[in-house]
C-alpha cells in the first residue's frame, strides 16, 4: 500500500507539473487528487524538491527505456528517430502526455532548488548523448544527411521537438507538432 501511494503521489505530481511547472502545484492539490492527507505526502516525500527530484529521476528511467525500446524496434537509426518522433506526435495528440516534463522544468532551472536542476540537467544529457549516437550511426548507415557535427544536430532535434510542443501547447493545435517536426526529419533522412 506504501509504494502504491507513492506511486499515486508522483502520477498526480507528474501532471500538475506538466500543466503548470514546479511551482504550480502544492501538497494540498496533490492531497486533493489523491484523496490523502498532506502529512501523508511528506510522509513520502518530506519536501516538494525531494518530491520533483524523484520524479524527474523517475521520467529519466522512464525515458532510457523507452530509448532502448526504439533500439530494440529496429537497427535502422532512422526508424529508432522516427519513432521517438512519432511517440511524441501521439502523446501530444491523444493528451497522454502533451508536454515533456524536462523541457516544462527546464524552462524554470534558474529557479529550481538545486537538486532538482541537477536531475533535469541529466535527462537533458541523456537524450542528447542518445541523439547524438543515433545520428551518428545513422550517418554511417547512409540514412541520415548531417549538415553539422551528430552532436550539434542532436542539440538542434532537442530544440525542435521541445519548440513544436510548445508551439502546439501556445496553439492550442496538436498537430502543430507534426507540422514543425515534419520539416526535419526530411531535411535529415535520406
Amino acid at each position: 500500500m506504501e509504494q502504491h501511494t507513492a506511486e499515486r503521489i508522483l502520477a498526480t505530481a507528474r501532471q500538475l507539473v506538466i500543466a503548470g511547472g514546479y511551482n504550480g502545484f502544492s501538497y494540498a492539490d496533490i492531497a486533493a487528487v489523491v484523496g490523502i492527507r498532506k502529512p501523508s505526502i511528506h510522509h513520502h516525500f518530506p519536501s516538494k524538491a525531494d518530491l520533483v527530484q524523484a520524479l524527474v529521476a523517475g521520467y529519466r528511467d522512464d525515458l532510457a527505456a523507452g530509448l532502448a525500446h526504439f533500439e530494440n524496434l529496429s537497427p535502422d537509426a532512422a526508424v529508432q528517430l522516427q519513432s521517438y518522433i512519432a511517440t511524441w506526435e501521439a502523446c501530444i495528440t491523444d493528451g497522454s502526455m502533451p508536454f515533456c516534463l524536462g523541457a516544462q522544468l527546464a524552462a524554470e532551472l534558474p529557479a529550481l532548488p538545486p537538486e532538482v536542476a541537477v536531475e533535469v540537467k541529466a535527462h537533458f544529457r541523456l537524450l542528447a548523448a542518445w541523439l547524438t549516437e543515433v545520428l551518428a550511426r545513422g550517418a554511417q548507415q547512409g540514412r541520415f544527411r548531417l549538415t553539422d557535427s551528430a552532436e550539434l544536430e542532436a542539440e538542434g532535434i532537442m530544440a525542435t521537438v521541445h519548440g513544436a510542443m510548445l508551439s502546439a501547447r501556445a496553439y492550442g493545435t496538436p498537430a502543430t507538432f507534426g507540422l514543425i517536426v515534419g520539416p526535419l526529419l526530411q531535411r535529415l533522412i535520406i
